[in-house]
């Protein structure tokens, strides 16, 4: 939906509640689901930001990731189309957060056959907090429009956009359905998942144009 992605880099790191997805994420099992995390150092970081969050390397967390998409999507009819990467991936010893997950992110959006412009908000010099700091972002990309997630309500005064001259657009996705290797169907795991089961037609699949 955007013509430039911004991994906004300089804003506080969560752990936990609505937006504490930074270094975790669900995949499919035969049970249900569970977690993938990343460990992270936050003893005494409270208030650091992305770019500063550090992975905890004394958890041996890329061996037991790369097992658990292993034995869950290892029968999924495109797992070995994407295998490689994420187990070269999980060979490499991270030691930034910011610096795993943009390898990841540019991965899967080159997969998915969307190509935008990525730049990181720390590139950009943005300054401020909140709805501040996104239009920031916005003007200095000489944006006119910005795409909120589901969220975006909940955080930014819509009222501040407007003021300077930038629309609101917020997202309504309507999650797909698609056959995984377990039933039932169930909705917002990792994009893995749509990967692993999907291939190719993950991009269709996403659009609702399969």
């Amino acid at each position: 939906m955007s013509e430039c992605f911004v991994i906004v880099d300089n804003v506080q790191f969560v752990k936990r509640g609505k937006f504490g997805w930074m270094n975790r994420n669900k995949i499919r099992t035969h049970s249900g689901w569970t977690w993938l995390t990343v460990p992270v150092l936050t003893k005494g970081r409270y208030h650091q930001k992305i770019l500063e969050t550090r992975i905890n390397n004394d958890v041996d967390w890329r061996d037991k990731h790369w097992k658990s998409m292993v034995i869950n999507y290892k029968k999924a009819p495109y797992f070995s189309k994407y295998a490689d990467f994420f187990e070269d991936t999980y060979k490499k010893e991270w030691n930034l957060l910011i610096d795993l997950s943009e390898t990841i992110i540019r991965y899967v959006l080159k997969e998915l056959l969307i190509n935008v412009k990525i730049i990181k908000s720390t590139q950009l010099e943005a300054e401020g907090k909140g709805t501040d700091l996104i239009i920031d972002i916005c003007k200095k990309l000489d944006a006119d429009s910005y795409v909120h997630g589901k969220h975006g309500q909940d955080y930014i005064s819509e009222e501040r956009f407007k003021e300077n001259g930038i629309r609101c657009i917020f997202q309504e996705f309507v999650h797909p359905v698609y056959e995984q290797v377990y039933e039932p169907f169930i909705p917002n795991m990792s994009v893995i998942d749509l990967l692993f089961n999907c291939g190719p037609n993950s991009r269709q699949v996403l659009t609702g144009k399969l």
